[in-house]
């Protein structure tokens, strides 16, 4: 979905080690990373910054090379799962801060055209939850409940 609204080419990011084998450097275990993911999940944090703080802080290049599973399987297993997907709900987010926004800038034109475009990637999203069954089937996004949703 990066460029469906613009002309851009994207962001250039990090890759994935090739190699699937753990290193010989990496100090911790299975059962070390998965109670790393656990904690971190408690302290609120999404799979996405948990990944970064393993590698980053910790020296864990892969937790699937290391554990067998992936962060949002080991987060799935131990109960930790959210209601909402987490790339439906920073969406929300996203939607909900520009809508905080526009009430106190009620000029600012392109939040409100930026609004719409997240609006519409969020309904999409939304579509493709409930025809995968991750999202009950009556569901449709409202802008009003979004804000209580999130929290």
């Amino acid at each position: 979905m990066a460029r469906m609204h613009s002309r851009k080419k994207g962001n250039a990011g990090s890759t994935k080690p090739v190699d699937k084998t753990v290193p010989i450097w990496v100090e911790y275990k299975a059962d070390e990373v998965e109670r790393l993911i656990i904690k971190l999940k408690k302290e609120d944090k999404d799979s996405a910054l948990i990944g970064t703080i393993l590698k980053d802080q910790y020296g864990i290049p892969s937790v699937k090379a290391l554990t067998g599973n992936s962060i949002s399987n080991i987060i799935e297993q131990n109960g930790l799962k959210r209601e909402l997907p987490e790339d439906l709900r920073n969406l929300m987010v996203k939607a909900v801060n520009i809508k905080d926004h526009m009430e106190n800038n009620k000029k600012d034109l392109r939040s409100k055209r930026g609004l719409n475009l997240v609006e519409a990637k969020i309904r999409r999203l939304g579509k493709y939850y409930t025809k995968t069954k991750v999202l009950a089937p009556k569901w449709v996004y409202n802008p009003k409940r979004a804000k209580i949703a999130i929290q």
